[in-house]
């Protein structure tokens, strides 16, 4: 009998403060209007406070998603942790997660693919069930995206927020759960979309902090045009590839980093954008959370059964589809 990995349980945790393009406007030269004819947000998170980083948000979604499920820490046997802005290069921001939450009994790990970091590990999780391997699997997306945000640049800084997200994957022989998959990589996206310096290629030192490499640099109108076809391409192949059609799927969960990009997605795959979670207005891009935040927002309306497509695009540039089919009815 085929095993499954569904998930069985979400949470998601935002920092209180809501940095509105209202403020933004006093920051920068930039207005409520522009932001929201360009990618559609209205708000965002802003983890506030001294010595306080991506796990202390990926700890809240961690805790309250065992707390609804009902799991004891020790019970957990895989952490992994999407992430774009760890707490340190080293150790896993997973292993500081875990360590905070009292998982003392799995093994945990970081994985990076920028925006499509949460299907990754959503995926990577589900290989480690399906094998038989764990029977409780916790992935977390968490990005404090405003420590790497320059909020003198008028084009970045309207766009992202803090935030992150988990789920719990347990193993079913129902057909539940993930269904299939498609990622993709192209390494030559690269120059469009990443961090100049803080790495080995370029370590931090006075000149590359003097010159704000630290922050994301973006190339926005190529990687406007790669996401826009690559996110939609891929949403469709996974349809084509299942047999599915606009009718069969309940719900496009896709990255929020654009409505524009969102919406080209939903109307590429035949939907009603009534069938489209949508977030963004309250969030922004929250990078690694984005999608486990949408899904958590929406919870109650999904039923047993819902066939969800999930879609992402990032930087790498990375992006993928995963079919998923829902495995409860509302609590």
């Amino acid at each position: 009998m085929k095993i499954r990995a569904a998930i069985t349980g979400i949470n998601a945790w935002v920092p209180e403060y809501k940095l509105t393009n209202e403020e933004l406007s006093t920051m920068v030269d930039t207005s409520d209007e522009w932001i929201m004819q360009r990618v559609g947000i209205k708000e965002r998170r802003i983890l506030k406070g001294e010595g306080l980083a991506s796990s202390d948000m990926g700890e809240k979604a961690v805790n309250g998603l065992l707390k609804k499920t009902n799991t004891p820490p020790e019970d957990v046997d895989l952490l992994i942790c999407a992430t774009v802005t760890p707490d340190m290069l080293f150790p896993a921001t997973a292993n500081i997660i875990s360590e905070k939450c009292g998982i003392k009994n799995a093994f945990s790990f970081d994985l990076n693919a920028a925006c499509s970091g949460f299907l990754f590990a959503l995926e990577t999780g589900a290989a480690y069930v399906e094998a038989g391997l764990y029977k409780k699997v916790v992935i977390v997306g968490t990005d404090k995206m405003s420590s790497i945000t320059d909020y003198t640049d008028r084009k970045q800084c309207p766009l992202f927020g803090d935030g992150s997200g988990a789920v719990l994957l347990e193993p079913t022989t129902e057909e539940y759960g993930i269904m299939d998959h498609i990622f993709h990589t192209d390494g030559s996206g690269q120059k469009y979309l990443h961090i100049k310096a803080g790495g080995s290629l370029k370590p931090a030192s006075h000149e590359t902090v003097d010159a704000r490499e630290h922050f994301v640099y973006q190339e926005g109108q190529s990687v406007f045009k790669f996401a826009v076809s690559n996110m939609a391409d891929v949403a469709v192949e996974i349809m084509e590839r299942n047999n599915l059609k606009a009718d069969d799927i309940s719900w496009l969960v896709p990255h929020q980093a654009n409505l524009r990009i969102i919406d080209a997605t939903g109307r590429r795959m035949g939907l009603s954008p009534e069938k489209v979670m949508i977030n963004i207005q309250n969030y922004g891009n929250t990078t690694t959370a984005t999608i486990p935040l949408c899904i958590w927002e929406y919870e109650n309306k999904l039923k047993k059964g819902d066939i969800l497509i999930l879609a992402s695009f990032g930087g790498g540039f990375t992006w993928g589809s995963i079919y998923l089919k829902w495995a409860y009815d509302p609590k």
